[in-house]
């Protein structure tokens, strides 16, 4: 038989699907900043995030390299673009710087300022359109590096002082120094942004680059320089006084420039320039400023001003033209280094996303296959773990007849991996849980089934024993000797007691059954009778409660074992009080003794197992007593509680309104007679406060003597008349009319008065017979001829009953049920022939 979810539904119940929802170990609190308490599916994630962040992390910080390496060539290949437009303003500059020192020369010789101002004019608007130029292809570097910025901001404020120092030039109000100053520095400025680009020192090809046409700018410009020192003599007719030694200088300084242009610059970049340096065009230029070179002691020459203009003019032509060859060599370098930059950046990153999206698509294929088994192992776990196996365990343990074949489901999980050994160790695990299970479930149902033949048979032999003892002490008349009996009497019921305990531990229910309503206080006088020290129980505030009958007998062994444990833990000379009263639609019982108490641990302990009833083990056993009430409470739905109180314990029971019986509903006991209630003060066990009954002594109300019957501790040597004893029987069964009526009489049933004794029938009353060819016995059929003892011919007339003697007047019916069971049942073996019975009979 499978066990599991439903074969037909294949669901599990709500309650089942919370239940297996729930954490294994409740217990314990799971934290977050605990590593061993993450989730697989947690931990799984973990194990793939952590190296895929770190990858990214790296993969980050080397693509934020590469870009930024693309981001700095972008700029400076953007920069190095630009010095087209920076080149060309700088030529128009020049071109105007140059034309104004020769105007200014003229204007100081007398000449005329509307002819200088037109000729400066196209000039100076050839000048604004390159910076207008400039200004719009700088607007993309915008965001570019500040130092770019900042030297861009220098030229267009160099660039504003010489738009400011223009107006100056036709009056020649100002020296030539201060006007051609603020040309040289807007030039200088111009150079300086020229040479801003900077690639990095990991490319110093570009920077070499870079160098090359700086170089050849700054070559031009001093030839410019020259061109315009020459320019101005030309006009003005003359050298100034300090003309000669500008020339020199700026003469060095250009031979300078040209030999780091050559040092810089490749071979084709040489060869262009050399080949502009010997063009007739250019060597024209080169004669005519030789012949401004001092000779010896010769002034130098003075040029003409026109053809100089026209030659030099020329000259510069070609040097731009060969500047503007090693800027585009730059420019193309620069585009080639960006350009490849960006693909080694796309490619880096391309590679880069590509390895993590196959390193994702495989770690999420593994952790999916990981955490899938995983999870079916941990579902089947659960799924065993809280349904399955306690299922199982607790059909093994209510099962009452053949034990039934537990059905292990298969491993969830096929792999061959560790996950896949593991869920098949755990089911090896769940098979031999079963297999134990099922062998414990045998071999419980084996002692059972020994605890109840044992229990059994004891009780038979128990109930022979107390018709024995019924028999001595009706013919006894020596108060000791009687005493004696009493005693025994006592401790056979104390052994029938336990008897019955045995079968509250084997989970059998009891036989004493009443089959209507009975007063609880004769219950509790019941139980009273039970114990050993029965005197010490004092009943008080006992009211006008009624129980059913089918839970007396187990009530009344539940008090018995209460009373017991007050009276043997608490002092001989102290009483033992039992009140009861109605709260609400419940009764409660309290028993108070004055004895050692309990520690408080203890204490909680015991209230622990009475709230929730133990299995049966060895510690059941050494405590019998708290073991059975645990489960007489559980079985009749009562409440049971241990308090300290203030010089021992009190044990409260609380019993629930399904075991109240409504008053007047089925014929109920009668009162207990005023002489039950005499006896019971002389013997110690406190008055019970029944409805309709006068108090024992020191109570208002007529006196009732005490009936002079032979009890223990009854002082020797009085004669007494003779009198049975009186047992838990006697207590609950009802009184009987002079009619005969009631359902149950310790003596028997009451029929037409005899001469003497019932002789059983001469043939057997049988149920045909066996597979064997026996007769088969008919339970309780020959009853009364085999359990009714010798008695007199004329029955003494019956009083009423009284508690001195009580200790188990029931076991005259109980002794026909416990041998015809013990008869009847095919688990007791047969003796061998010749043997003996358990009362003596040969078989």
């Amino acid at each position: 038989m499978a066990v599991g979810p439903d074969p037909v539904n294949g669901a599990v119940s709500n309650h089942r699907r919370r239940r297996f929802d729930v954490r294994v170990v409740p217990h314990r609190r799971r934290s977050p900043f605990r590593l061993r308490d993450w989730r697989m599916s947690t931990k799984l994630a973990t194990v793939l995030v952590v190296p895929s962040v770190a990858f990214l992390v790296l993969a980050g910080v080397q693509t934020s390299a590469l870009v930024g390496r693309t981001t700095a060539l972008n700029d400076f290949a953007r920069q190095v673009g630009i010095g087209r437009q920076i080149t060309a303003v700088v030529h128009q500059l020049q071109q105007e710087r140059d034309r104004s020192a020769g105007e200014l020369g003229e204007l100081r010789r007398g000449g005329d300022r509307e002819t200088s101002a037109a000729a400066l004019k196209p000039l100076q608007s050839a000048t604004d359109r390159a910076i207008v130029d400039l200004r719009r292809a700088a607007e993309p570097l915008a965001d570019a590096d500040a130092s770019w910025r900042v030297a861009f901001s220098e030229v267009l404020e160099a660039y504003d002082q010489v738009v400011d120092i223009r107006p100056a030039i036709p009056p020649a109000v100002l020296s030539n120094d201060t006007i051609l100053s603020n040309y040289h520095r807007a030039v200088d400025v111009l150079l300086d942004l020229l040479a801003e680009p900077t690639p990095g020192q990991e490319r110093p090809a570009l920077s070499d680059a870079v160098l090359r046409y700086v170089q050849l700018a700054r070559v031009k410009e001093l030839s410019s320089r020259v061109r315009a020192q020459l320019y101005a003599a030309a006009r003005a007719g003359r050298y100034g006084t300090e003309d000669r030694v500008l020339l020199t200088d700026l003469r060095a300084q250009q031979l300078t420039a040209l030999g780091a242009f050559r040092v810089a610059a490749t071979s084709d970049q040489i060869r262009r320039y050399d080949e502009s340096s010997v063009d007739p065009l250019f060597l024209v230029a080169t004669r005519l400023e030789e012949r401004s070179l001092p000779a010896g002691d010769a002034p130098p020459e003075v040029l003409p001003s026109e053809q100089w203009w026209a030659a030099s003019q020329q000259r510069q032509e070609l040097l731009r033209q060969v500047e503007a060859g090693v800027l585009d060599d730059a420019v193309r370098q620069a585009d080639d280094a960006s350009t490849g930059q960006l693909r080694t950046t796309l490619l880096v990153v391309g590679g880069i996303v590509a390895v993590l999206l196959v390193a994702l698509l495989i770690s999420l294929l593994v952790g999916r296959s990981v955490a899938r088994s995983m999870r079916l192992l941990r579902s089947q776990a659960l799924r065993i773990a809280q349904i399955e196996l306690p299922d199982a365990l607790d059909r093994l343990r209510t099962v009452t007849g053949g034990v039934p074949g537990i059905e292990v489901p298969p491993a969830v999980v096929r792999s061959l991996d560790e996950i896949g050994e593991l869920a098949e160790a755990f089911v090896a695990v769940h098979r031999s849980a079963v297999t134990v299970a099922v062998e414990q479930a045998l071999m419980r149902r084996n002692v059972n089934a020994m605890f109840v033949n044992l229990a059994r048979r004891s009780q038979v032999l128990v109930e022979r024993q107390l018709e024995l003892l019924d028999d001595l002490e009706r013919e006894e008349s020596d108060p000791d000797q009687l005493e004696n009996l009493f005693k025994l009497d006592h401790l056979a019921a104390r052994m029938r007691r336990n008897d019955e305990s045995l079968l509250v531990l084997a989970g059998t229910e009891s036989t004493r059954r009443w089959n209507r309503p009975v007063g609880l206080g004769a219950v509790l006088l019941a139980a009273a009778a039970e114990i050993e020290q029965y005197q010490r129980v004092r009943l008080e505030s006992v009211g006008n409660v009624h129980l059913v009958g089918h839970a007396v007998g187990e009530l009344v062994h539940m008090l018995a074992e209460l009373l017991e444990n007050a009276t043997a833990f608490s002092r001989p000379d102290t009483i033992v009080v039992v009140t009861a009263r109605v709260e609400a639609a419940s009764a409660l019982i309290e028993i108070a003794d004055r004895g050692l108490g309990m520690s408080p641990t203890a204490l909680a302990e015991a209230n622990v197992v009475l709230a929730s009833p133990p299995a049966a083990d060895v510690a059941a056993v050494e405590r019998m007593g708290l073991f059975v009430v645990s489960h007489l409470a559980a079985r009749l739905g009562v409440r049971v509680r241990l308090d300290g109180g203030e010089d021992g314990l009190v044990a409260r029971l609380v019993l629930p309104a399904a075991l109240l019986a409504p008053a007047g509903a089925v014929e109920l006991d009668p009162p207990a007679p005023a002489r039950m209630l005499a006896t019971s003060a002389a013997r110690g066990v406190g008055a019970q406060r029944v409805p309709g009954a006068t108090r024992a002594a020191g109570v208002p109300g007529p006196a009732v003597a005490p009936l002079d019957l032979p009890v223990a501790g009854r002082p020797p040597g009085i004669a007494v008349p003779r009198q049975g004893s009186v047992r838990a029987g006697d207590v609950l069964a009802p009184a009987r009319s002079g009619n005969g009526g009631g359902w149950w009489s310790p003596e028997g049933p009451l029929g037409p008065a005899g001469p003497g004794p019932v002789v059983p029938p001469a043939i057997p009353v049988t149920a045909g017979t066996n597979e064997r060819g026996l007769p088969m016995r008919v339970p309780m059929a020959q009853l009364s001829a085999v359990t009714r003892p010798a008695r007199p011919e004329s029955a003494p007339a019956r009083d009423d009953l009284d508690p001195e003697a009580v200790g188990g007047m029931l076991s005259r019916l109980y002794s026909g049920v416990r041998r015809a069971e013990a008869e009847d049942t095919t688990e007791i073996p047969v003796p061998p022939f010749g043997g003996h019975d358990e009362g003596g009979r040969r078989q």
